[in-house]
């Protein structure tokens, strides 16, 4: 069967046909992208009022797309006290944030403590916002340095504070790509495992994609159809975020970067793809937020929040480093001729604006 009669059928794609979508023209792919988005939200627009917070880049890896690692490419490397981070939450509190995003790297000078203290002091101190906090390749520098099982490891996470999982460290799930890019770094089955774990938790996640680098495009449908198949079994990622590789200040050297259009079609074909991921995020941190913006025509109903402050992405070049004001956020989404919708960490709505 033609696949352009499968996606007028709505019909589920395989990997052969998902890697077929990419020779399709990519106003066609936004047709049926489209249409899947406004079945599920009509015109409104997701975001969240959050803080990013990157406590340390201090990390024993060397991911060779990474800049904010301080090694080699950084000289200036940093490890926030717990003080310092309270002292951002509280300050940012008073902003209205709902949810802090604490990201960072794999400090094996840090004790465990200092990454289970300062979610445990966050909730102590706000228990009214939500803590997405370490994601699968930090969980497993973690178990794996203090000899910890994954199943020990979230039990952990758990205990002290944390609310649900960010989707960082899936990179590409390939594991020939893996080597090259990210070598010793969680491998993509440990990555799979470790959110089936914390699923099974009755906690929620995120899943994303690093791509532009040295992938094909066979690589990328491999990555969505492996989150499918484990989103079949357990249900439990909340939200899709393909992230476009940022070029400055790392090592992988490459020479032709992702068009606007190329990101248009993934987010298309995301959407498209995966069929049981309720929300598909243009992170305009990665992508930028004029690009974004014009996602939601090609399927993306999310595009993050405002952010405040973000280290790792804009080590390598993304305009994210201080985020976007609320209002000025709210009116770009309307601009757009979307209905701004601010919502939880995990989806529900609080305010349509």
């Amino acid at each position: 069967m033609d696949i352009l009669q499968k996606l007028e059928n709505g019909e589920r794609l395989g990997f052969d046909e998902g890697v077929q979508l990419y020779d399709v023209d990519l106003f066609t792919l936004a047709k049926y992208a489209d249409k899947r988005r406004k079945e599920l939200y009509g015109k409104k627009s997701f975001f969240n009022i959050n803080r990013h917070i990157n406590p340390t880049n201090i990390c024993k890896d060397i991911c060779k797309f990474c800049a904010f690692s301080a090694n080699r490419k950084n000289p200036n490397p940093y490890t926030m006290s717990h003080d310092e981070v309270l002292a951002i939450v509280e300050d940012a509190s008073k902003r209205g944030i709902k949810e802090v995003h604490i990201v960072s790297a794999h400090n094996d000078k840090a004790r465990l403590d200092w990454y289970l203290g300062m979610f445990r002091k966050i909730k102590e101190q706000f228990p009214h916002i939500h803590i997405k906090a370490l994601t699968a390749a930090e969980v497993n520098f973690l178990a794996k340095e203090y000899g910890l099982e994954f199943e020990e490891m979230i039990d952990l996470m758990i205990d002290n504070g944390v609310d649900s999982m960010p989707g960082g460290g899936a990179e590409i799930f390939d594991e020939e790509v893996r080597e090259y890019i990210c070598k010793g770094k969680v491998s993509s089955q440990e990555w799979l495992q470790i959110h089936r774990l914390w699923h099974k938790r009755g906690r929620k996640s995120n899943a994303t994609m690093l791509f532009g680098h040295v992938e094909k495009r066979e690589h990328r449908i491999d990555h969505m159809l492996r989150l499918r198949n484990l989103q079949d079994e357990t249900g439990g990622f909340n939200c899709f975020i393909p992230l476009i590789y940022q070029k400055e200040n790392n090592y992988l050297k490459v020479q032709n970067f992702v068009t606007g259009q190329e990101y248009l079609k993934t987010i298309a074909i995301a959407r498209i793809l995966l069929d049981n991921i309720p929300h598909i995020k243009a992170y305009w941190a990665t992508s930028t937020l004029n690009l974004a913006l014009v996602a939601q025509e090609f399927g993306a109903d999310d595009l993050d929040g405002t952010i405040e402050r973000e280290a790792i992405q804009s080590a390598a070049g993304a305009q994210s480093r201080y985020g976007v004001p609320l209002e000025e956020f709210v009116a770009l989404i309307k601009d757009s001729g979307f209905i701004p919708v601010e919502r939880d960490s995990l989806y529900n709505e609080i305010k349509v604006w």
